[in-house]
């Protein structure tokens, strides 16, 4: 069999816990944080769980995670 390719933009956005759950970054936390109260940005800081409806298409993208 040949090797799979690992697609390099999801593996720079997607790690594996230790139990094998895939864990994200949370969005809005980029630009425009001026007017975003100190609550807000700091509950954007935790990372989160993929969704389980999309972790399949996430696996797909990286086959050696």
């Amino acid at each position: 069999m040949p090797k799979l390719k690992t697609r390099k933009a999801a593996a720079k956005r997607f790690r594996a816990t230790g139990t094998g759950k895939i864990v994200r970054r949370k969005a809005f936390k980029s630009h425009l944080l001026e007017h975003k109260s100190s609550n807000k940005k700091r509950g954007l800081r935790q990372s989160a769980l993929v969704h389980e409806r999309d972790e399949d298409n996430v696996r797909l993208m990286l086959p050696y995670l």
